[in-house]
């Protein structure tokens, strides 16, 4: 197996820590940055507004429309040109996050992110999901230049929604499943790639032990350990597995199959999150490894991560089925990684079997 093996192991600088935002314009003004437009959410924003420093640089705050599209990306780089903006800050989860960086490789400009969530690990990764307007995921984009500067508050995260960080651990849960059944075949593990199954299976370990205690955080806003570490494992440790591990360590089974979920529009009420964790099980139910499947589900029923298509209320026509199906196994689709010969009549017997398997 040949893939491609370009280590992006992390942004330029990280930081998390108690106020971390407060030092907003230290960091700008290190960078010279003096004339910036901060991209951001619309409900997170008038949750963290508290949060956000007052800066005495030029400002321009602007809501970023909703979706990650190539044409949001234009528009924004070419407000970039006009008002002469010499940096870009992104205040908000994934997908403000990931137009920020689109948008900053347009204009060639650094990128400065802020989250506001722990549901993926977008702030971390050089790279962009671009969506249609519709909500279709189209196809991601790596870019050949680290994030500037990833400044991640805690108490921020601490007070976001739940089912967010929920989803953010399902998304992370799958860096493991995915970058171990493509590792799995190597002969030999480069370095770099070691360094990535490392972090995946680091991520597993916390996810798996610490997600109660941290979720208990969230409900009672009293910070532990527990949480510090769940949310790096989210964003810092998810961000590590692809960064090193390149095609070896980014995505195969899970993620093609929430992918291929987006052609349903029923399936767009769901987080992006809890459809990777339902791609897991369907990934695993393609490797034969029911017993995994079992293992996992009292785990994803204690986070309330959907099990089935019944638990995403999805009830698939044949046609749906056939759609997703053939989505997933498009060419050049990730799961292709995956050592069995994927096709979408396999994609849908195990769709389905799924479904029986955890009926009841």
């Amino acid at each position: 197996m040949t893939k491609q093996l370009i280590v992006r192991g992390a942004p330029q600088e990280y930081e998390l820590k108690p106020n971390a935002w407060n030092s907003l314009e230290f960091h700008l003004e290190r960078r010279n940055i003096k004339n910036i437009l901060i991209l951001h959410g619309e409900k997170s924003w008038s949750a963290v507004k508290p949060y956000f420093p007052e800066l005495s640089l030029a400002k321009s705050f602007h809501y970023y429309g909703g979706q990650c599209t190539d044409s949001a990306a234009e528009n924004f780089a070419s407000l970039c040109k006009k008002e002469q903006f010499d940096g870009i800050v992104a205040v908000g989860g994934g997908k403000v996050a990931d137009l920020g960086k689109f948008v900053a490789y347009k204009a060639q400009l650094p990128i400065i992110i802020l989250p506001t969530l722990a549901a993926t690990c977008a702030s971390y990764t050089p790279l962009s999901v671009i969506y249609d307007e519709t909500g279709v995921m189209l196809r991601y984009d790596i870019f050949p230049k680290a994030n500037d500067l990833v400044l991640i508050d805690p108490a921020v995260i601490l007070h976001s929604p739940r089912e967010l960080m929920i989803a953010g651990i399902g998304d992370t849960l799958a860096k493991w499943y995915e970058s171990n059944v493509i590792i799995s075949q190597l002969a030999v593990k480069p370095l770099e790639v070691q360094v990535a199954e490392f972090a995946a299976k680091k991520s597993h370990e916390i996810l798996l032990n610490k997600s109660i205690a941290a979720l208990n955080a969230m409900d009672k806003k009293e910070m532990n350990q527990a949480f510090i570490d769940v949310v790096e494992a989210n964003i810092l440790l998810a961000g590590m597995v692809g960064g090193f591990g390149d095609e070896y360590g980014r995505t195969a089974g899970a993620h093609s199959i929430h992918d291929a979920l987006t052609v349903i529009s029923g399936s767009h009420e769901q987080l992006h999150g809890n459809k990777v964790a339902y791609g897991i099980l369907v990934q695993l139910m393609i490797e034969n490894k029911q017993t995994e499947i079992e293992q996992l589900l009292p785990f994803y029923q204690l986070l309330n991560l959907p099990i089935n298509l019944a638990a995403m209320n999805l009830n698939l026509t044949d046609s749906e089925f056939q759609a997703v199906a053939e989505r997933a196994c498009a060419p050049g689709e990730m799961i292709h990684l995956m050592k069995e010969t994927i096709t979408p009549e396999l994609v849908i017997e195990k769709m389905k079997a799924l479904e029986e398997f955890t009926k009841n």
